[in-house]
């Protein structure tokens, strides 16, 4: 296909791709998703090779949050029957980031519910930071906190996180369809501060929330503009119990092209398959991995996933390796401090928006026909690992 030459050289080249030709790789045919696949997993190993990065979530606090994002199952008014407990202590939160770190993980990422850290959370978590890294050389550090103060990132920065994560989840203009207890520049906001405090910015996106094709495309190159160095793609766990509990509208091959497009538009940057993956990607997960080139291990903040033995079996039958601690994940000229795009197109804060550009002239948004039968049996609450008596999944 010409489309899948053209982008496979722009990915080659860090040129980025026209909204459509984005919107053109999620309107392919399920007939031509293996060429599909072929073509985005050229630039995956042209950056990355056949590198595998395995990250570790140690959800701190669980439930109980204020805010009312609609595909939490933390949110305020959520019956989903998940755990709830308050924060870990340091030494807690050691032992389970070190089931992860035993299993491959390189990378511990320590999230809590609510809408952000009062000081007092940012001094706990600078302790949990700190004997993380005591006790496991070489490991990176990410805290997904919620919206920052100011402040509040060079402090976690001082105290050794080596990254922050804050997703956009979905675009700009959908974004009150999902919360309405903060709105999308706040979010924006908080991977500034972190990428300002000298943290490496994580920020991703939820797919399969009802959104459209342009919505996933508006995303997307929102995100390569605000150039972060990990783009985590979460696909929606529909929780019993919360707004979005009816919304299957996804399927193993859309969400194989959604993160193809994401590979193309964000050619450099660490893409990495998150939650979700085990309920839609299903038996085709291994195929995910030539378009990804990170993934968490093991079970996520409040559902169980895949056995992490499983995770390291797939990985290798699939012919990738796993990375290791003693190698740098990004390409050198991101580690330079280089943009993730070619020909000097850095974005800043006012051209964040020139994403939406030419919005009205795109092919009409799509949004495919949820499958006959939803696969709830698939959606497994955690009752493993932190915030319980039982060992965790790593």
């Amino acid at each position: 296909m010409d489309l899948l030459n053209a982008l496979v050289d722009k990915g080659l080249r860090r040129e980025l791709p026209t909204r459509e030709e984005a919107l053109a790789v999620l309107a392919t045919s399920d007939d031509e998703l293996l060429d599909v696949v072929a073509a985005a997993g050229k630039v995956r190993r042209q950056w990355f090779g056949r590198r595998v990065k395995l990250n570790y979530l140690v959800n701190l606090k669980s439930g109980l949050c204020p805010e009312d994002c609609s595909y939490c199952s933390q949110r305020l008014g959520s019956k989903a029957e998940i755990l709830k407990y308050t924060w870990l202590k340091p030494d807690d939160a050691s032992k389970a980031a070190a089931a992860g770190v035993a299993g491959g993980a390189k990378r511990v990422c320590l999230v809590a519910s609510g809408r952000g850290p009062t000081d007092k959370d940012v001094e706990r978590v600078s302790k949990t930071i700190s004997t993380i890294k005591e006790q496991n050389e070489g490991i990176e550090v990410c805290a997904c906190l919620g919206l920052l103060s100011e402040g509040q990132a060079g402090r976690l920065h001082e105290a050794g996180a080596d990254a922050y994560n804050h997703n956009l989840n979905t675009s700009e203009a959908t974004y009150g369809d999902i919360c309405t207890t903060h709105d999308y520049s706040d979010r924006v906001s908080t991977v500034q501060q972190a990428q300002a405090a000298g943290m490496s910015a994580c920020s991703g996106l939820i797919a399969g929330m009802g959104e459209s094709d342009a919505d996933l495309v508006d995303v997307v190159f929102a995100l390569r503009e605000l150039d972060p160095d990990s783009v985590p793609v979460n696909f929606l766990i529909p929780f019993e119990g919360t707004p979005l509990a009816k919304e299957w509208h996804l399927t193993p091959q859309r969400a194989l092209r959604i993160l193809a497009m994401v590979r193309f538009v964000c050619p450099d940057i660490e893409v990495r398959l998150a939650g979700g993956r085990e309920v839609h990607l299903r038996s085709m997960q291994p195929l995910a991995l030539h378009l990804v080139n990170s993934i968490f291990l093991g079970d996520y903040l409040t559902s169980e996933g895949q056995a992490g033995k499983d995770d390291l079996a797939m990985i290798a039958d699939a012919g990738f390796e796993v990375e290791g601690t003693d190698t740098t994940t990004l390409p050198e000229h991101r580690r330079a401090g280089g943009c993730g795009g070619g020909g000097g197109d850095c974005g800043d804060a006012e051209s964040a928006g020139s994403a939406c550009a030419g919005k009205d002239t795109a092919p009409a948004a799509t949004i495919p026909a949820p499958p006959e039968e939803s696969r709830r049996d698939l959606v497994s609450v955690r009752r493993r690992g932190a915030g319980t008596e039982l060992p965790p999944n790593a």
